[in-house]
C-alpha cells in the first residue's frame, strides 16, 4: 500500500494549506511569513504525527496485526496511532508513562473508546524503552507485533516529513519547526533540497520545547547523513522552563493566535514556536525581505487539559 492510498482510506486532506500569515507584530512587516497548516490534515491524525507514521503504516498496515508504542498520558503520537489502528483493524497497545488508571486523561479515554490496550509503566520501566533487552522482552510478550519508538521517531519517519516540503512550492529562506524527539527537524533538513529555487542562505531553525542543549542536537544529528552540509540550528530560549511547562506570556500568545488569527495552537509545541517567531521578529533576527515558513505540526492534545507529558 502506498501512503497516498492510505491517506485516502483514512480520509485525510492533503496537501495541507500553505497560508500567508500577517500578524500585527513588530518586525513582521519586514518579512514574508507563511504557515504550513499541517494541523488541518485531519482532526485527529494531523501534523508531524501523520507525516512520521505515513510511510511506516503504508509499509506494514496490510501485514501487521498488532502495533505497540510508547508515550505519556497526553501523547499526540499515541492518540494519532491509536485512531489509525482502530480505523485499519489493527490491535494497538499503548505503553504509557505513569499510572492514570484512577483519572484517565482525555487522550486515554479516546484510546479506550477505540479499543486500545493500555498498559501503564513506571518511570523506571519507561526509561528503558529504547534498551535492547527491554525491547527483546516486549517482542516476547507481544509476538509478531510491530514496536514503534516514542513519538514515531525513526528513520522510516523521515520520508513522510519530506513530503511536507514537497508541498511548499514557494522558495524560502528559513523554515521553523518545534523540536522534541528530532525526527521532524531531521526530515526537514534532509528534504530541504527537494524544493526548487531554494535560497542559498536557506536555514532550518528548530525551537526547543524542552531543556536539552546538546541533547536535542544529537537527536537530530542521528538521523542526518554524516556529511550533511545543510544549515540548521536549534534555539533554546523559548521552552518556558521545560517540557510541557508554560508561562503567562506563552498562554496569552496561544490565546492571541486563536482569537486574532484563527490558528489554534497549544502551549507544548506549536505555541512555543509562534512565541519564538514573535520574539525573533521583535529582535530583528530575520533579514529584510526573507521568506519564512512556520510549520504548524498539529497535535493539540496539550490544549485539552493541563498536561504533564505530550510525547
Amino acid at each position: 500500500m502506498t501512503p497516498e492510498h492510505l491517506q485516502k482510506q483514512l480520509g485525510l486532506s492533503l496537501p495541507s494549506p500553505l497560508q500567508r500569515f500577517t500578524p500585527n507584530w513588530p518586525g513582521a512587516e519586514n518579512v514574508t511569513l507563511w504557515v504550513k497548516r499541517d494541523d488541518l490534515i485531519h482532526p485527529i491524525i494531523s501534523g508531524n504525527k501523520w507525516r512520521k507514521l505515513s510511510q511506516l503504516l503504508a509499509d506494514h498496515a496490510a501485514t501487521t496485526q498488532h502495533i505497540v508504542s510508547f508515550g505519556g498520558g497526553f501523547s499526540n503520537h499515541l492518540h494519532a496511532l491509536g485512531w489509525c489502528c482502530q480505523q485499519l483493524g489493527i490491535e494497538f497497545t499503548a505503553l504509557v508513562r505513569g499510572n492514570y488508571g484512577a483519572s484517565p486523561t482525555p487522550m486515554l479515554t479516546d484510546l479506550s473508546r477505540w479499543q486500545a490496550n493500555i498498559r501503564y509503566l513506571t518511570k523506571l520501566e519507561y526509561r528503558q524503552r529504547d534498551e535492547p533487552d527491554f525491547l527483546a522482552d516486549l517482542s516476547e510478550q507481544y509476538p509478531g507485533a510491530l514496536i514503534i519508538p516514542e513519538g514515531g521517531s525513526q528513520h522510516a519517519a523521515l520520508a513522510g516529513v519530506q513530503t511536507m516540503l514537497a508541498e511548499c512550492p514557494s522558495p524560502f529562506d528559513k523554515i521553523i519547526t518545534p523540536v522534541a524527539s528530532g525526527a521532524t527537524m531531521a526530515g526537514i533538513i534532509n528534504g530541504a533540497g527537494m524544493i526548487a529555487g531554494v535560497s542559498a542562505r536557506q536555514q532550518v531553525l528548530g525551537i526547543a520545547v524542552l531543556k536539552g542543549v546538546g541533547y536535542l542536537e544529537d537527536l537530530v544529528a542521528q538521523f542526518l547523513p554524516a556529511k550533511s552540509n545543510r544549515d540548521w540550528q536549534i534555539l533554546h530560549h523559548y521552552h518556558h522552563g521545560g517540557y510541557a511547562r508554560t508561562s503567562p506570556a506563552l498562554l496569552t500568545l496561544c490565546e492571541e493566535m486563536q482569537q486574532a488569527y484563527a490558528i489554534p495552537v497549544e502551549p507544548v509545541y506549536s505555541g512555543k514556536v509562534f512565541y519564538a517567531v514573535k520574539a525573533l521578529l521583535a529582535q530583528g533576527a530575520f533579514a529584510a525581505g526573507e521568506q519564512v515558513i512556520i510549520v504548524h505540526t498539529g497535535g493539540l492534545q496539550g490544549a485539552r487539559t493541563d498536561p504533564d507529558s505530550h510525547s
